[in-house]
């Protein structure tokens, strides 16, 4: 079967998109994020959280971006460098410029993402705004990080990844999400105990450790807006690689993490860790 058809022929078999109830009364992660990243696809309530965040840590809008642009060079790392064609994107948010599939394809035309997320817009968009090369293929799954197993067994997943050969792993600003009772270590780990060896992970997640007053700030905005939020320390962050191998420069300062160009005078800046690992 030629990509195109075998494309449209995934298409086909998508199952049809029920309605659903947006809750765009509530705040939204994803949706919050696309405010800070000026873009259009945001609510009040979205915005009302945003700016209390914003209030807390000034500079969490520059934040946002950094975390963006940490994915870009994780990605391009991972279809440069590591030779990866293959990535499941957890908590893939807002369609913006730079999403993983365009990276990926850039490098390697034939590179297949799978997008997983639990907000139903971002998927509508995903499906609207993220085409892919004539070679590559990308499919979208509404689905949440606190039941692994789900994503696994999504037959739209199993069509478009083999997962006996090695995935790149995206969990980009999501474990947050996950309170500490609900273990977020080990939601993330049957996502990578299913992966092939010579898999990677990318990890971001915003540190305890950075600025305790400003995070004990908007944890307690979270809070008020019906939304978990969870900052850990470097040594929480470092827990959800287990034993895979860590890529040099190891969990970092998201702004830290092989930036393009001069080193950033204060790579702290941003109070995010991040990382990437291989499994053996």
């Amino acid at each position: 079967m030629s990509n195109a058809a075998d494309w449209m022929k995934q298409r086909t078999e998508e199952p049809p998109v029920e309605p659903v109830d947006l809750r765009i009364d509530i705040p939204h992660s994803a949706r919050m994020y696309d405010f800070w990243l000026g873009g259009k696809t945001n609510f009040p309530p979205d915005r009302a959280l945003g700016e209390a965040f914003e209030q807390a840590i000034p500079g969490i809008k520059v934040m946002a971006r950094e975390n963006r642009r940490f994915l870009g060079r994780a990605v391009r790392y991972l279809a440069g460098e590591a030779g990866i064609r293959q990535f499941l994107d957890i908590g893939t948010g807002i369609p913006t410029e730079g999403n993983i599939h365009e990276v990926a394809q850039a490098t390697a035309a034939e590179s297949r993402v799978v997008y997983v997320d639990n907000d139903p817009i971002v998927l509508a968009h995903a499906r609207a705004l993220m085409d892919s090369t004539g070679t590559g293929r990308t499919a979208y799954i509404h689905a949440d990080l606190m039941e692994p197993e789900k994503i696994l067994a999504d037959p739209l997943l199993s069509s478009t990844l083999d997962l006996e050969q090695p995935v790149g792993l995206t969990l980009v600003a999501i474990l947050m999400l996950i309170a500490d009772a609900d273990d977020p270590w080990g939601r993330a780990r049957v996502l990578m105990d299913a992966l092939a060896p010579g898999s990677y992970v990318a990890v971001t997640h915003p540190g305890a450790d950075f600025d305790p007053v400003a995070m004990a700030s908007v944890v307690e905005a979270a809070a008020k807006g019906q939304m978990t939020l969870v900052p850990r320390t470097r040594e929480e962050v470092a827990r959800f690689f287990g034993d895979w191998e860590l890529v040099e420069p190891g969990v970092v300062p998201v702004m830290g993490w092989r930036p393009d160009g001069e080193p950033p005078a204060d790579p702290a800046a941003a109070y995010y860790w991040s990382g990437v690992a291989r499994k053996r």
